[in-house]
């Protein structure tokens, strides 16, 4: 299974109404859009398309991409879901909501 596809399961799965064509796409569940970009040769980051923004790679791009994001640090929040086969992990989430005393 191609990998663009792998993430549309992926996301439909998880309950998510999944709208778009190619390796970019928005999948969409109650109030969340979240903007997601399959991987395999990445020259560019998004551009700030929304508040969420997730990407799915292979194994061997996920640490590349982390180091990119974690440089050029996206005015998005950003989370990185690593297919190997059948298989899947999230390996970066975004960091959750900020509670102060």
């Amino acid at each position: 299974m191609r990998l663009v596809e792998q993430a549309k399961s992926i996301f439909a799965d998880l309950g998510y109404t999944v709208e778009g064509n190619g390796p970019e796409f928005r999948a969409e569940r109650k109030w969340k859009v979240v903007h997601v970009s399959t991987v395999l040769e990445l020259d560019e980051l998004p551009s700030a398309a929304g508040q969420f923004h997730c990407f799915v790679a292979r194994p061997e791009d996920a640490d590349t991409l982390e180091a990119k994001l974690k440089r050029t640090n996206p005015s998005y929040e950003w989370a990185i879901i690593v297919v190997d086969g059948d298989d899947y992990q999230v390996e970066r989430v975004p960091p959750g909501p900020h509670v102060s005393a």
